[in-house]
């Protein structure tokens, strides 16, 4: 699909499609890069700065439009990170695919993290107001074995007008027949053919989610363990509602969890030991060795989900203190509650409610937690806000760790943050969704004071 032509402008090809041969310029945000059509911004996927390609805009366009978006058709000069598409079906349309999912899967692995860099570090000297920001992005060391596929232990489709998995063809009410998914863990592939899942037909427009934890030391494989599900339409089909995860710590013990198969779980295999280890390790070294934050102290775990990082901070960070976690879906609330009688944690006060709110009323129904040593969150992409970055701030925590899968929203949360007195100490982030435009950030704050 590589040829050679040079630059032109913008044309008609027939049926209101408009089409370019463009210079791409650089990176920019959602798996996107940029160049100019007629002195318009376009943002182009599937491309790679430096490349010379032809790109059809997308539809509907309006010449009034301040930017448009569009797709590569042809590459005729390719970058060096250019590779073929890992997984054909999540390519460009032109190309036969469309379903998405993997929009980086025509980046090399090397290239995916230098994308994933300059993306958290334009946005973070843009919108964060952090002037030179360095921001080392680590690739999962088991995912170099299996060249960034294979990784994810959380899977969804929606199927077709005859039952068959399918995925949404971008631009189209289509749905396309799915028979493979690169990127699900080998266990999830492994619950899919148990179940002939690609084979199977189910009502036609049912959502499909499989659940299929990565089995840890002294778990056996998932299918002879039973810890998978299959929901289907959010109701329990086969298998268990409830899946057990365990994360093991850098002091060679472990965190046992229950977690609801249709809630939120971090998806890549190795992600919650990765970030839980990761935590730990940022608040032990800045925190407490800098005598910041005492056995005695007080954390706050904002977002807490089922209590990733509320088991270990509870049970090693301040074992004669206690962690206040706060999360908006109450079934992940009722989880956290199990999850610590589980690990036998009695230091704990799990809260069910919207965070910005539940800060607000801390002083009230939880006097002896209103001054956290340090603050933990780990927020949805929107981030956590203005409002509760304030209410972090008004709390006096000498030091905030930030846990973020968008870098737009960390890097407006952070901008308050530096408002309020808080400086970056420490920051890096892991590619923890390989063949995508995600990457998780985690920011270590602290207080200027």
């Amino acid at each position: 699909m590589i040829h050679n032509a040079d630059q032109s402008q913008l044309e008609s090809v027939g049926e209101g499609r408009l089409e370019a041969d463009v210079v791409i310029e650089r990176y920019a945000d959602q798996g996107r890069c940029v160049t100019h059509v007629d002195g318009r911004v376009v943002f182009v996927r599937f491309a790679l700065p430096g490349e010379k390609v032809r790109i059809r805009i997308d539809e509907p366009h309006n010449r009034k439009d301040r930017f448009w978006t569009a797709e590569v058709t042809e590459v005729y000069e390719a970058s060096s990170d250019r590779v073929e598409p890992a997984w054909p079906l999540a390519g460009p349309l032109a190309w036969g695919g469309g379903a998405g999912g993997a929009d980086l899967s025509h980046v090399s692995l090397e290239g995916q993290i230098a994308w994933k860099r300059a993306s958290i570090e334009e946005q973070l000297e843009r919108i964060g107001k952090i002037e030179n920001p360095s921001v080392p992005v680590l690739r999962v060391p088991e995912d170099e074995d299996t060249q960034g596929l294979h990784w994810r232990t959380r899977v969804e489709f929606i199927t077709d007008d005859e039952g068959f998995v399918s995925m949404r063809r971008r631009e189209s009410h289509d749905r396309v027949r799915v028979k493979d998914m690169p990127l699900a863990s080998q266990q999830v592939l492994k619950v899919a053919e148990h179940l002939d899942l690609f084979n199977r037909r189910f009502e036609p427009g049912a959502h499909i989610r499989i659940t299929a934890p990565e089995p840890r030391e002294g778990q056996t494989d998932v299918l002879s363990s039973g810890n998978w599900s299959l929901m289907i339409n959010q109701e329990l089909a086969d298998g268990h509602e409830y899946v057990r995860e365990r994360v093991e710590l850098a002091d060679g013990k472990a965190c046992e969890y229950s977690v609801l198969a249709s809630g939120f779980w971090q998806m890549h295999r190795m992600a919650p030991e990765i970030l839980a280890r990761d935590v730990m390790n940022l608040a032990q070294t800045y925190a407490v060795s800098e005598g910041l934050l005492p056995d005695n102290g007080v954390i706050w775990d904002l977002y807490s989900g089922s209590g990733l990082f509320t088991m270990p901070a509870a049970s090693r960070l301040v074992p004669g203190g206690e962690v206040l976690a706060i999360e908006g879906a109450e079934q992940a609330v009722s989880s956290a509650i199990k999850n610590a009688k589980r690990n036998n944690i009695h230091n704990v006060t799990e809260v069910a409610g919207d965070v910005l709110q539940s800060l607000r009323h801390v002083k009230k129904n939880y006097p002896h937690l209103a001054k956290p040593d340090l603050v933990i969150l780990d927020p949805p992409r929107a981030g956590a806000g203005k409002k509760v970055v304030e209410q972090i701030a008004q709390s006096e925590a000498a030091t905030v760790v930030y846990v973020s899968c968008n870098p737009a929203s960390l890097a407006r949360d952070i901008a308050v943050f530096g408002e309020r007195g808080y400086n970056i100490t420490f920051i890096h982030a892991h590619d923890i969704y390989p063949m995508t435009h995600h990457v998780e950030t985690v920011c270590l704050l602290s207080h200027k004071g």
